[in-house]
């Protein structure tokens, strides 16, 4: 005969309900978080969609190929060097691409979006 124990199923029932909504909480600071989002890659280009929250930036980091940067969602971009100083200003517009070079020998560069809504990019890189 089966005897069912509530005190069982409440406690996993609670355990269920506790992962959902910690998986939940992972996935909305995700969403809310500048990111990069691979979309593509292969011999020939790179391709990935970034998103820039406000004043999140990117990591520092380094371009060895030239790249074009297709705008989904426009803004003003802060490059900034390793010492947080705004070396350039670059202005997006929605739905615009632009061009950018590879970046200098030795140099690396952040991305800060000093606005009040994400900017979205997909950038293609190219591998030769």
């Amino acid at each position: 005969m089966f005897k069912f124990k509530a005190s069982g199923f409440i406690t996993t029932l609670v355990l269920a309900l506790s992962a959902a909504g910690a998986a939940a909480a992972v996935e909305q600071a995700q969403a809310t978080a500048t990111r990069r989002e691979p979309q593509f890659e292969n011999e020939n280009v790179k391709v990935w969609k970034s998103i820039i929250m406000p004043n999140q930036p990117l990591t520092l980091h380094r371009h060895e190929f030239g790249r074009t940067i297709v705008t989904l969602k426009g803004g003003t971009l802060d490059i900034v060097d390793a010492s947080g100083k705004t070396t350039k200003k670059v202005v997006w517009e929605t739905g615009k691409a632009y061009w950018l070079d590879k970046d200098p020998a030795g140099q690396q560069h952040g991305d800060i979006n000093r606005g009040t809504q994400p900017i979205e990019v997909i950038v293609v890189e190219m591998r030769k």
